[in-house]
């Protein structure tokens, strides 16, 4: 296990290398970034700054970015130096580091390794303060098992879309919001570590708060942004935890295809903000059939439309100005299926932190089958039917069977408070 001591960054090769580089782009920066009203010309400076983020992010000397890694080691250091270079203020519990826990290793599960948060502000002396959010890690070789990948040969997943593209999005909404001409806001840039295990350091993040999350106004996740076209929309989720995103989002329409969801929840890092009743916003530009594979590469990557994602998010920012804070709303919650097609749903919102054997039921779903058998929040899924849930992508496996179908009744079998009690359920 490798870890980078930060008080001996400027000693580093490294280090200079990235420096060399950060002074020159923060000389060569210029914020020329235009709206216009119905429709947003990306801006070329924008493009190139993307594409040279998610080059260096995704490329094969980083290894996949596995959170624990020399490669995640690396990526964290690489966004540190980009906030700096911007004239961000270190937030982390150590310089621009947060450091946390992965509680389980998948390949020697007597261990653990750890992850780390990189975390930058702009303290503009307001009273709130909006989080933006994007997790940097990825699946490394795939030795956690959570690779779509098929193949024997030993690869990288470099994962340009999942998730350089939304890292990358981070860091120039760093660069634009710290140039920002009548600020009414304070920001916070966090780049998650441990998103593809479980949401480690997003949870990590809000248990272990670096301002008070009093002060936070909303939060934005940006999670696989890279594949804007025409065919597929962008999704925007969380647009029901407060009644003002409607509106917001719906002024701001500059011509994209857009699918709302209004669920607060889904196997990324905004869940974790919505957990402590943070309205939140997700954008997410859609899976694809290189998501969790090696074939993820920079080249793949929509540039153009990325940049005018980066556009409207700042400029739902702008527009959420007028409104001080925004009011929290409760969502319904939802399960956002990635590896599998499941068949049918059982209504739960899975803990994604739980790292134990089975399914830890996070929320259950009004009027959907786990509810109605007496399912409960805390409850752990071991069996479905004569299937043992193993994890969450088992559980996700075992949905994706033919059997199941609407109307199906069969057994499930849950642990709580350390008893085994069977369900029937019926799809």
């Amino acid at each position: 296990m490798y870890s980078l001591n930060e008080n001996t960054f400027a000693n580093t090769t490294l280090f200079k290398l990235f420096m060399k580089k950060s002074i020159f782009i923060l000389i060569g920066f210029i914020s020329t970034t235009v709206f216009a009203q119905k429709t947003i010309v990306a801006n070329n400076q924008l493009v190139q700054n993307l594409k040279k983020h998610i080059q260096f992010l995704a490329s094969d000397v980083l290894e996949g970015r596995r959170a624990g890694t020399i490669g995640e080691q690396k990526a964290a250091l690489y966004i540190a130096l980009q906030f700096e270079s911007y004239g961000l203020k270190q937030k982390g519990e150590s310089l621009f580091f947060q450091t946390f826990t992965i509680k389980k290793d998948t390949i020697s599960p007597s261990s653990s390794r750890m992850g780390k948060n990189v975390i930058g502000y702009i303290d503009n002396k307001a009273p709130y303060t909006i989080v933006l959010g994007a997790h940097f890690d990825h699946l490394g070789y795939g030795e956690d098992h959570n690779s779509m990948y098929k193949g024997t040969e030993h690869l990288i997943h470099n994962g340009a879309d999942d998730n350089a593209s939304g890292t990358a999005a981070l860091l120039e909404l760093a660069r634009l919001l710290k140039k920002e001409k009548k600020p009414s806001y304070n920001y916070l840039f966090i780049a998650f570590s441990g998103e593809e295990l479980g949401l480690f350091g997003s949870k990590y993040f809000v248990e272990h708060p670096t301002i008070d999350l009093k002060q936070v106004n909303y939060m934005i996740n940006m999670d696989m942004i890279g594949r804007l076209n025409d065919s597929m929309a962008l999704t925007i989720g969380g647009v029901g935890t407060s009644p003002t995103w409607d509106s917001i989002i719906h002024k701001n329409n500059f011509n994209f295809k857009i699918k709302i969801d209004s669920s607060g929840t889904g196997p990324s890092d905004h869940t974790s903000f919505y957990r402590k009743d943070i309205p939140v916003l997700f954008f997410f530009t859609g899976l694809h059939e290189d998501y969790h594979k090696p074939t993820d590469d920079f080249d793949k990557i929509n540039y153009t439309g990325e940049a005018k994602i980066v556009q409207w998010v700042y400029q739902i920012i702008q527009s959420s100005k007028k409104y001080h804070k925004l009011r929290f709303t409760k969502t319904r919650e939802v399960q956002m299926n990635t590896a599998h097609s499941m068949k049918v749903t059982l209504g739960i919102m899975p803990d994604y932190t739980f790292n134990e054997k089975g399914v830890k039921v996070d929320g259950v779903m009004d009027d959907k089958p786990a509810k109605k058998s007496g399912m409960q929040a805390g409850d752990i899924i071991i069996q479905i039917n004569t299937w043992p849930v193993n994890d969450l992508n088992g559980y996700m496996k075992i949905l994706s069977n033919e059997i199941f179908k609407k109307g199906y009744t069969t057994t499930v079998i849950i642990s709580r408070k350390n008893q085994f009690i069977t369900l029937p359920i019926t799809f």
